[in-house]
């Protein structure tokens, strides 16, 4: 019978030490999920501002080719051609 009680005390200490663990475990899940979002928001607030600057690259870029650059003339050409397009999109629109 004192066989029986070490085998089930041992089982005890086994099982307290598992769901020790196991809470360990939890709360480190918990952490990392919290660090995940964490670093998911300042991933998407960095592709936002990426996105940004492109947009102001993209900006200046037009611009210098209509102040007479050079190297893109047909390109800015073609962008005024564009805008000249939408716009007469937008005014049969307005005229509908």
């Amino acid at each position: 019978m004192g066989e029986l009680v070490e085998i089930v005390d041992s089982l005890e200490n086994k099982v307290s030490k598992l769901l020790h663990k196991m809470e360990l475990l939890h709360q480190a899940n918990a952490k990392l999920k919290e660090e995940l979002d964490l670093v998911k928001e300042e991933n998407k607030l960095k592709q936002d501002a990426v996105l940004e600057w492109e947009e102001k690259y993209n900006s200046l870029k037009m611009a210098n080719t209509m102040l007479g650059s050079n190297t893109s003339k047909t390109e800015a050409k073609l962008k005024i051609n564009t805008l000249i397009r939408e716009l007469d999109v937008c005014i049969a629109k307005l005229a509908d």
